[in-house]
């Protein structure tokens, strides 16, 4: 997936104007407006301890925030077909829990076509070992001196150590740690559901208390504008991109099974799953694709040709087809996005850098609405 864009709000204009007024209207909309720079050095001071304290927050937190924030992705996503089901006079409480549902089925369907694919390469896996030993021979000896120097230093620290503290079971330390990971992610996931749920059922709500508290009528019509460029930039972006990937695992699906690669469905699923994560995604996804083709495959040029395809699917994708659809007005910065990227995977894991994208776009949305700080969204666009 390519640095992903984020479309403009576009502004309807009235059938009756003077199309003199329209030009001129054009021409004023075409004059760059001035970049805001933060002048006072106290102003500038405390605005980065608060955002030191806001990340240390966010970190110290993040088993709360994270459920929260994809909660609210999840809502910009899912907000669209309860209106539409609202539309048929369904109550929206059964028109969220609805799609709500079709959403949760959507996920098991997938992890339900990935758990018997791979448990069957699994269970085939220590048959093409020796062959996969010996196609991947030529970097045999980097691997082995870097074991032994593993090794050293392994039984140099357990040296140190084993006087002071007797090592604790393995089996009993790796049983507490999938037992905890295990109750994290279903704490975690009952939250994000909870949370989900009440945002579809309230809608707007938070939207017009903050427009009754506000003092201005300025300050109101700029959140009215945020949100709503919130609301359709970023749901539009993600159902672009889950369509995209979703075409791409499919086309990964057929080229695999074109290749002669086992259960194509299990490389299908896996690349629509990767193509979410930008740059590493689809880096993953080929390697992986590589050592499978090394396994299974009998010719070595041919054991190189679905990770090629998948390869060339990816560039298709990533280089045409998603910014013709997404990159109409602006993109963002693509090294602030691998640096996005890292700095949420930081933060939160695999979830994070999932979020690191949309993330960084309503940043942008935010900073873009906000004169002063127009310079942070001049910074973040590509």
């Amino acid at each position: 997936m390519t640095t992903p864009p984020v479309a403009a709000a576009s502004q309807a204009v009235p059938a009756d104007t003077d199309t003199t007024d329209l030009a001129a209207g054009e021409a004023a909309s075409e004059t760059p407006e001035p970049i805001h720079f933060p002048t006072n050095p106290v102003v500038v001071l405390q605005t980065a301890q608060f955002v030191l304290l806001f990340i240390g927050a966010l970190y110290l937190t993040r088993e709360i925030v994270l459920p929260i924030v994809l909660a609210i992705l999840l809502k910009l996503l899912l907000q669209s077909g309860v209106r539409r089901l609202e539309r048929i006079h369904v109550p929206r409480a059964l028109a969220a829990l609805l799609m709500i549902t079709i959403l949760f089925v959507t996920l098991v369907s997938m992890g339900t076509a990935l758990s018997g694919p791979a448990h069957d390469w699994a269970a085939k896996l220590p048959e093409g070992l020796p062959r996969l030993r010996e196609r991947l021979s030529f970097i045999s000896g980097t691997v082995e001196s870097l074991q032994r120097f593993m090794q050293n230093a392994e039984s140099y620290v357990n040296l140190s150590t084993s006087q002071s503290t007797p090592p604790a079971p393995m089996s009993a330390h790796l049983s507490e740690l999938l037992f905890a990971g295990t109750a994290s992610f279903a704490s975690g996931l009952l939250m994000t559901v909870i949370v989900l749920f009440f945002l579809l059922v309230s809608g707007d709500l938070f939207l017009r208390r903050l427009v009754e508290v506000l003092p201005r009528f300025r300050d109101k019509r700029a959140a009215v504008m945020i949100s709503q460029q919130i609301e359709s930039n970023i749901a539009a972006y993600l159902k672009t991109i889950t369509v995209m990937n979703a075409s791409v695992g499919l086309a990964t699906g057929l080229v695999t099974w074109a290749m002669g690669l086992d259960n194509p469905t299990l490389w299908g699923v896996l690349a629509f799953v990767l193509n979410y994560i930008p740059v590493v995604g689809p880096i993953i996804c080929l390697v992986i694709l590589v050592l499978a083709g090394m396994l299974r495959i009998a010719s070595l040029w041919g054991s190189f040709m679905p990770a090629i395809g998948f390869l060339a699917i990816h560039l298709i994708e990533g280089q045409f087809v998603t910014p013709m659809l997404v990159a109409r007005r602006f993109t963002l910065n693509p090294v602030l996005v691998v640096v996005s990227l890292i700095f949420w995977y930081w933060m939160w894991g695999v979830p994070g850098a999932v979020l690191a994208v949309p993330v960084l776009a309503i940043i942008k949305i935010i900073c873009d609405g906000i004169p002063t700080w127009s310079a942070i969204g001049h910074l973040v666009e590509g």
